[in-house]
């Protein structure tokens, strides 16, 4: 007797293939350049893409519930700039902490409920979110101001060895636990259904009684705490405030989601595709380097193709 072996659900496809591509781009490095297939070269990939990955994570929220936030690189610098603008003034670190996470989900949460109350376009409300936030650097200082204190350099140098030989990164720990945490909401909480919910279909969510307004607004929320979050990590990263860094970021983690297989129509994806597509964004810019003779503008190009590739092959899902 023949056995079938079992199908894998269409829904996890795009993800899966995404985690393919990564494989495949790795192994291509790994045969074409000499110590490409080292194991510090992953872990430098979580390194360098640290705030990435949280910055994934938050979008990955909004755009399974339907909406875009294109404010997130804008938070980013602001952290930054309330971070080094912060200890320069001589606050202690865990203040800063507080006061930039809380300056993000303010920003959030006020963008959420215009789009709720007044019923405008995501689009249109997070891309007033996104000049506000990058004006908001340039009123606190148009210079880059660098981070000096001590305990915050301590933190952003410090190396945690793994077997092999390998270091990471106090940020990759921070980065890796804001996944694990945006799976369990997402997959083990009835917000979290409901985010799924309400992508999928906001009527008939309204219909089943779930509450879609606190997600709705939630979401944004969630977004504006991993971007300030994010701009904690970049700050340790940098060393620095500008309220020039990060810009372009959210179309970088709106692109690492939806070649992570999350749809942009919402009600499809997961965090994990996400942190796939980061590392595939990653491995581009690496593959790049260690090539030595391409323009890092390359990568651009490469990420453009791939997420119109995968934005044909979600239409192509969606009207199946």
């Amino acid at each position: 007797m023949t056995t079938l072996a079992p199908r894998v659900p269409t829904r996890f496809l795009p993800a899966l293939a995404t985690v393919a591509l990564f494989v495949l781009a790795f192994g291509v490095g790994s045969a074409r350049y000499d110590g490409f297939a080292s194991g510090q070269v992953i872990a430098n990939l979580f390194i360098d893409n640290a705030f990435l990955i949280v910055l994934a994570a938050g979008m990955t929220f909004v755009i399974l519930s339907g909406g875009i936030d294109l404010s997130v690189g804008s938070v980013v610098a602001l952290s930054t700039m309330v971070t080094a603008s912060g200890l320069q003034a001589g606050w202690p670190v865990p203040l800063v902490i507080v006061a930039v996470l809380l300056t993000g989900s303010t920003l959030g949460l006020l963008m959420g409920l215009v789009i709720h109350k007044f019923d405008i376009q995501p689009f249109i409300v997070t891309l007033a979110g996104m000049f506000l936030a990058r004006g908001l650097c340039f009123l606190i200082s148009v210079e880059s101001v660098s981070i000096k204190d001590r305990t915050f350099r301590d933190v952003a140098t410090a190396a945690i060895e793994l077997p092999g030989g390998m270091t990471i990164t106090y940020n990759v720990v921070i980065a890796l636990l804001v996944v694990a945490a945006a799976m369990y909401v997402l997959h083990r909480t009835r917000f979290g259904r409901t985010v799924y919910a309400v992508g999928g279909s906001e009527s008939s969510a309204l219909l089943m009684g779930l509450p879609t307004t606190r997600v709705k607004v939630g979401v944004y929320v969630i977004s504006g705490l991993c971007s300030s979050l994010a701009g904690l990590l970049f700050s340790l990263y940098m060393l620095s405030g500008y309220g020039l860094h990060a810009v372009g970021m959210e179309l970088d983690a709106i692109a690492a989601v939806v070649i992570g297989g999350t749809l942009l129509a919402g009600g499809v994806g997961y965090v994990l595709g996400g942190l796939a597509g980061v590392l595939v964004l990653g491995t581009i810019q690496t593959l790049i380097s260690f090539q030595g003779t391409l323009s890092s503008w390359w990568t651009k190009i490469v990420i453009g193709v791939l997420l119109l590739v995968f934005i044909a092959v979600q239409r192509t899902m969606v009207r199946r």
